[in-house]
């Protein structure tokens, strides 16, 4: 699952201080697009996980937050119960203090293809790892939630060497507020054609 811009910019939708990296100076772009009715989509999204799937600096940046989340976030109390596990070069070596929260080792593709033969795994943020992932085709579904803002600037999903591919729409919806949740399943490679007055299919 990821927030995203329309230009494609997943950097620090959460808050200012979220992710500064590279001069980054919009933090927070995505909070007041929050509505009841995205906070229940995302909501029912994440309690059909069994598996939390991050990259080292998003789980940095929930590690230090959602801990905080009572009982009664129904968010919040699902990522902290359900197991956790990182795929960072930087951590290895270090004890996670996020409970149920692991570190992947080297083969990181082959050890989510086998903890997800049986459960469902998300991955949230950690857009540079969401790329990884899918250049080696571990990814089945991306699930996007596109902000109606324009950044110009900061880290986006499908950045350079994102491998090609077409994806089917499986559910979709908007909100009062203008963000699209779309969930997208992967389909295969990418199709070509020509169109114009000249080909016949104009």
């Amino acid at each position: 699952m990821a927030f995203m811009t329309l230009d494609g910019v997943v950097q620090g939708p959460g808050g200012p201080d979220e992710d500064r990296e590279h001069g980054f100076a919009h933090g927070g772009w995505a909070v007041p697009h929050f509505d009841d009715a995205l906070l229940g989509h995302v909501e029912r999204f994440v309690r059909g996980a069994d598996g939390l799937v991050l990259g080292r600096r998003t789980y940095e940046v929930f590690a230090a937050t959602w801990p905080l989340a009572g009982d009664d976030d129904p968010v919040g109390s699902k990522l902290n119960r359900m197991p956790k596990y990182v795929g960072s070069r930087t951590l290895q070596g270090q004890e996670l203090a996020w409970e149920n929260a692991s570190l992947l080792g080297d083969d990181v593709a082959g050890e989510l293809i086998r903890l997800k033969r049986d459960r469902e795994l998300q991955v949230h943020g950690s857009g540079g790892f969401v790329q990884a992932l899918l250049r080696q085709g571990v990814v089945d579904e991306l699930h996007l939630m596109t902000f109606p803002v324009v950044l110009g600037s900061g880290k986006r999903l499908f950045g350079s060497g994102t491998v090609p591919a077409t994806f089917s729409v499986e559910d979709s919806v908007v909100t009062g507020k203008g963000v699209s949740a779309v969930t997208y399943t992967r389909r295969g490679g990418v199709e070509y054609g020509a169109m114009g007055p000249e080909t016949g299919n104009w």
